[in-house]
């Protein structure tokens, strides 16, 4: 067999390719319609921006599952913003309670905000539990309060909070069910976080929020007020090799959760695997600069992304193609 085949596709790659990419303008034009404007009001704006990381896995969803995350993002996006770029006469704090309230109100079939009315819906066909929704709020309570973690440990409960609960939520939206698929959202959510924070070092540092465990701080002789004032040496070297082995870890670990999972479940999974590559080079992008996280914020262009995509698309659609549903 010629190398670079698909015997379940009877294609080679150049083919698959080709044809993904017909199909992919076809489902670009349909679902940036279907997702500006049927709920222009609701959808977070980088859901539908082709430069965002979020917007290549939301192509493989089918339309109720893009009408239940896009309605998950945007109540994330607007609680996010609450917390991030406050109004002069507004406490984020009452804004916040006020949010819990709502989350409250919308479980007791009640919901007064357009998002949580839109979100009910899907809440109710797909039983994503409350208790989700709160933990995802006690994360972002977290930003209020907290702008040192003393060790990894408390950072983990951070990153389980405002990234793995929204893989969590996700799972019901694919409809994945395995119960040994949290272990994949945890992990997997908690690598994308790290990554968000390697990544975003500089920015945050200018908000007066430093997000790598003072532990490793001490740990490296990198100190506070070097990072705040974004110095380049190499000891904060050496201390990021150290984040990027943690998050790689944890990315190994959402790979072996994934691959103990029936070759359906995996399927359900598409979109997520589609994420996580993405995500993936984005951290391979910041080892391979060394780190350079002060001088410029490190992206993965979107053409690339796109190739990421179908990448994934091809791995997930035939390694699966080959497995007995389980």
């Amino acid at each position: 067999m010629p190398v670079g085949c698909f015997p379940a596709t009877g294609m080679c790659a150049r083919e698959v390719a080709r044809l993904f990419l017909h199909v992919l303008s076809l489902r670009h034009r349909s679902v940036v319609t279907q997702m500006t404007t049927e709920t222009p009001a609701t959808c977070p704006p980088h859901t539908t921006d082709s430069s965002s990381s979020f917007y290549y896995s939301f192509l493989f969803l089918s339309r109720p599952q893009r009408e239940a995350i896009s309605a998950v993002y945007a109540l994330c996006h607007q609680v996010d913003t609450t917390i991030d770029h406050p109004s002069d006469d507004l406490d984020p704090h009452d804004q916040l309670a006020q949010w819990r309230q709502e989350i409250e109100a919308m479980y007791r079939g009640m919901p007064r905000h357009p998002l949580t009315i839109r979100l009910r819906e899907h809440v109710n066909r797909l039983a994503i539990p409350q208790a989700y929704f709160q933990e995802l709020l006690n994360g972002m309570a977290m930003d209020l309060t907290i702008r040192r973690y003393a060790t990894f440990d408390e950072l983990s409960l951070y990153c389980y909070r405002v990234a793995s609960v929204v893989g969590l939520i996700c799972l019901h939206i694919f409809g994945t069910t395995d119960p040994r698929a949290h272990d994949y959202a945890i992990h997997l959510g908690t690598a994308f976080q790290l990554t968000n924070i390697m990544r975003d070092l500089g920015a945050d540092a200018k908000r007066n929020r430093i997000y790598v465990p003072q532990e490793d701080l001490v740990r490296f002789h990198y100190s506070e007020r070097q990072l705040l004032t974004g110095t380049y040496s190499a000891q904060f070297i050496r201390l990021m090799a150290f984040q990027a082995a943690r998050t790689r870890e944890y990315y190994r670990k959402a790979q072996a959760a994934y691959d103990a999972l029936s070759s359906t479940n995996r399927q359900a999974l598409r979109s997520a695997e589609i994420m996580r590559a993405i995500y993936f080079a984005l951290f391979t992008r910041i080892e391979k600069a060394h780190f350079a996280v002060f001088a410029s914020r490190i992206r993965v262009p979107p053409p690339i992304r796109l190739v990421i995509a179908l990448m994934a698309w091809v791995r997930v659609s035939v390694t699966n193609s080959f497995s007995q549903p389980t």
